[in-house]
């Protein structure tokens, strides 16, 4: 399958609000993105200093997305560390487009002179395989989820 992988353009921050569902599980309403921990990742995407957003393409279509900011989120580990998002869409999983998403963002992050990025992932999600397999390492967990980070 052919696509590209390239920055994110201002016009598709909107983007950002298409959050991943694990299989097995029931989509939430569209109003969830409203609660504060979820706005965290997505309110003023691009206005501050650590943003950066990459998407998959396929034939002029967004299948995926990822992007990192500083942010207090579930997976902030300390305010140097960009703490990582991504989301492909259900069609598009198993096919190395998130693997290609996160290898191009971490050489970005790592060209731009961070030294980790963080993320936190539920136990049940089968992207924890990628990540590790990426170098993620389990720093800290709980009864849901992982708490990740890389070393650039």
């Amino acid at each position: 399958m052919d696509y590209v992988i390239r920055e994110m353009r201002k016009e598709e921050y909107c983007l950002l609000e298409n959050f991943y569902i694990p299989d097995g599980m029931e989509a939430p309403p569209k109003s969830i993105i409203g609660c504060s921990e979820l706005q965290e990742y997505i309110i003023d995407f691009g206005k501050r200093k650590h943003d950066k957003a990459f998407v998959a393409e396929i034939q002029g279509n967004v299948v995926g997305t990822i992007w990192v900011r500083i942010m207090n989120d579930y997976g902030h580990i300390d305010n140097d560390t960009p703490s990582l998002a991504m989301s492909i869409y259900k069609e598009y999983r198993g096919l190395g487009i998130g693997t290609s998403l996160l290898k191009q963002l971490l050489s970005v992050e790592r060209l731009a002179g961070y030294s980790k990025i963080s993320l936190s992932v539920q136990k049940s999600n089968y992207a924890v395989k990628m990540y590790k397999n990426v170098g993620f390492t389990v720093i800290d967990e709980n009864s849901e989820e992982y708490i990740m980070a890389i070393n650039l």
